[in-house]
Parts: C-alpha cells; structure tokens; sequence
C-alpha cells in the first residue's frame, strides 16, 4: 500500500487505540498519541502494565498482550510488524530502534505441563525477556523465556532462541539436515 495511504489510515487508528489504552487503563498504559498502528492489530492489557516509547508503528495481525501482574516497555522507534505477538505474562522489555520482521514470536512464558491439572490448569513457568537497543530480529524467529539479547544485534531468519546473547553479535542458528537414501 502507498506509504501515504497506509499513513492517513494508520495515524488516526493508533490515535484511537492509544486514546482507548489510555481511557480504560489510566495506570497500566503509556504510550504515544501519534503512532502508526494498523486497525487490524490488537493490544490487550489484561491487569498489567505497558509501555510505549514514540515512533511506534505496528502492522497488520501483530498482537501486543500483557497479563495480569506483568510488564512489557517497549522502547522508542521500535517497528512491531505482521504477524507479531509479544504475549507478557512476567517482563518484556524492548529496547530503541528495534526492527522486528513479519511472524517474529515473542513469549516470557511456558505452560507448565507438570502442574496438578495439566495444560487446562493454565499454570506457566515465567522468565523475563531483555531484548538490546538497535536489533534486528529475522522474519519466523521465536524468543522464548529467559532470553536476553545484546544491542546491535542481528537474529537470522528463523531462529528459536533461549539464553544470553551478547552484544554486537550474529546470531544465527545451524540446523542439521539428514538425507535419506532409498
């Protein structure tokens, strides 16, 4: 879609969803008025706190939801784009200028399967997740708890990351492929 277009739909449906945000939670919700948010994107706060820095802009089908008792800060000039979703059941903090490509993952939870009742026990283990000032984090990544990235990082495409990162890295993950003769 021309930039213009995609601009005169997008700033005044972010100024509604910030506006609403702010409205309904006074306490729980910073963020900019002016911002390029899709009307096909969806923020939940559900109990929790958010936190959003200028310059934000959000694609079509990104989801941001933020869980009672948790917190997501989301930095400046930071680019949520098609299909993301950033679940926050414990800590989620994004840095500035961060580039997140279509279909990147972002959850600081796991359902805890071990629990009395299983999954319908809806029990998660948490763990907060850090991700750097100026990254860029490739299109099908998923960032699973626990994870910390470095600034001035690079995730390739498709990557399942868990762990430490340091900065100014590459971050890329070699899989094995097996061949079969027949």
């Amino acid at each position: 879609m021309n930039k213009f277009v995609r601009a005169a739909v997008c700033v005044p449906c972010g100024f509604v969803k910030m506006t609403l945000n702010k409205l309904f939670h006074p306490m729980n919700f910073k963020g900019p008025v002016i911002s390029l948010v899709s009307p096909f994107s969806e923020i939940t706060i559900s109990g929790g706190k958010l936190s959003i820095g200028k310059a934000f802009k959000m694609r079509d089908g990104a989801k941001i939801r933020v869980r009672k008792g948790a917190e997501c800060i989301i930095g400046n000039n930071v680019s949520v784009n098609s299909n993301n979703m950033i679940a926050c059941h414990e800590r989620v903090v994004i840095g500035d200028n961060v580039q997140l490509s279509p279909n990147v993952q972002i959850y600081d939870h796991d359902h805890d399967f071990r629990a009395a009742g299983s999954l319908a026990a809806m029990k998660y283990k948490t763990s907060p997740i850090d991700i750097g000032n100026n990254v860029w984090i490739g299109a099908n990544t998923v960032i699973l708890r626990g994870t910390k990235i470095g600034d001035n990082c690079v995730v390739r495409a498709g990557c399942v990351l868990k762990g430490n990162f340091p900065a100014n890295s590459v971050i890329v993950q070699k899989r094995q492929t097996s061949v079969e003769a027949f």
